[in-house]
């Protein structure tokens, strides 16, 4: 069976079943069965080299053995426990693993399934923190799609559909790698300083735009930011549920301004491939939060799973023992100068940028669509991103070999003169 026709007959089997808005098919994309590492096979047994890290949550690389000891040892104990009455073990344990590398001397976390379960954390503990409801967001931030999380989302793809539900206490501002940094932290001073109608009491920031296009602030504007937002006596959010845990070179990419955040974000790579993710924060700031009664106001079923918590746990002893965070720096860094020799002069490339390894090629007009196409049909899995879908992301696993690199960034590099020669 061709990999074409295997495509459609799992498109057209998945269209029988789900709402056709949620898993784009035309054209019928491979539907994946088996990973590890850096390789993905496909139904019809096509194998592939993943440069998305699936949305950036294999940054230990897919089906890691330390992850999958863990998951396998916990589903042979304790598959589901309950969390916020009866508390797995493990609850504690992961918990205890992921405060100690936080950089609060004494933390509190938060745990979720999802990168808008923190931010929907966040953004209750803000409002308990400070008494203000309203929020201050960046132009092209993504914060997730539940109804919180959307507020502070800025797409219309998303939002015009849900927008009477959508409340109007969020203020949004350019980010400074569109803008001028000194005027955008001028304009967040101004609306910090407003009470009405809505008090703000948070700011949140991707200290890395990931959806938006890789899009990097200038160094030293989350510092500055975090200043004034204390000034005003606001809490500062680090979104860092894609550029935590190693992905830009650093532990969390707000260490590169450097800047200690009042609440972060942790999601996607958390978990190992697990569902798991995580609103933490200073344990003065998260003391916000009333003692719990025996009915938490915040809470749910799956909260603090025993095998998402256990495959946590696998994560960070990978992220340890291979060195992942120098690791991507390391890569990230070849992998620039590799583009940089390989397309310097060509007139398709707008610019090559990111940190550690969150890349993206901006490519003019359709080009980055186009590339993204074409490396698909050589092996290789890239998303588009940006507004206009004008970037090509890069965001693989840390545990990429090196000739693995170079194969995918010639097949990139390939697509993009390519696309430059109108193929």
């Amino acid at each position: 069976m061709s990999p074409d026709r295997s495509g459609r007959e799992w498109a057209e089997r998945l269209s029988r079943v789900e709402t056709r808005n949620i898993t784009f098919l035309d054209p019928p994309p491979p539907f994946w069965t088996e990973a590890a590492g850096a390789r993905v096979r496909d139904a019809a047994g096509r194998e592939y080299l993943d440069f998305t890290g699936a949305f950036g949550v294999a940054f230990a690389g897919h089906r890691h053995p330390l992850v999958v000891e863990r998951i396998r040892g916990q589903a042979e104990r304790l598959v589901h426990g309950m969390g916020d009455i009866h508390p797995p073990a493990v609850k504690v344990e992961f918990l205890e693993a992921l405060t100690a590398l936080m950089p609060w001397p004494e933390a509190r976390g938060i745990l979720g399934l999802s990168g808008s379960d923190a931010v929907e954390a966040a953004l209750k503990t803000a409002q308990l923190a400070t008494g203000r409801p309203g929020v201050i967001a960046f132009e092209g931030g993504y914060h997730g799609l539940t109804l919180g999380a959307l507020a502070t989302t800025d797409r219309e793809h998303f939002r015009e559909p849900f927008i009477r539900r959508l409340t109007g206490h969020v203020h949004f501002v350019p980010f400074p790698s569109t803008a001028e940094g000194e005027e955008v932290l001028e304009r967040v001073d101004g609306l910090l300083a407003r009470e009405r109608p809505f008090a703000t009491g948070a700011v949140i920031v991707e200290p890395i735009q990931g959806r938006a296009g890789v899009r990097v602030p200038p160094r030293g504007f989350l510092a500055e930011l975090a200043a004034i937002a204390k000034s005003r006596g606001a809490l500062l959010i680090a979104d860092e549920i894609f550029t935590g845990m190693g992905r830009t070179g650093a532990l969390l990419a707000s260490d590169h301004d450097p800047v200690v955040p009042d609440l972060i974000c942790l999601g996607k790579a958390l978990g190992g491939g697990m569902p798991l993710s995580a609103c933490m924060g200073s344990a003065q700031v998260m003391d916000a939060w009333p003692p719990s009664s025996g009915e938490a106001i915040h809470t749910s079923t799956f909260l603090g799973h025993p095998v998402s918590c256990s495959a946590g746990l696998g994560f960070l002893a990978a992220l340890r023992s291979e060195e992942l965070v120098a690791r991507a720096a390391r890569l990230g860094a070849l992998a620039v100068d590799h583009l940089e020799a390989a397309l310097g002069g060509c007139d398709a490339v707008v610019e090559i940028r990111g940190r550690g390894l969150m890349l993206g090629v901006e490519l003019r007009g359709r080009g980055a669509k186009r590339a993204v196409r074409r490396a698909l049909q050589r092996g290789l899995i890239l998303l588009p991103a940006g507004d206009d879908g004008q970037v090509v992301e890069l965001t693989p696993p840390a545990t990429l070999a090196p000739d693995e690199l170079e194969e995918g960034l010639e097949i990139l590099v390939e697509a993009i003169r390519a696309t430059r020669n109108g193929r």
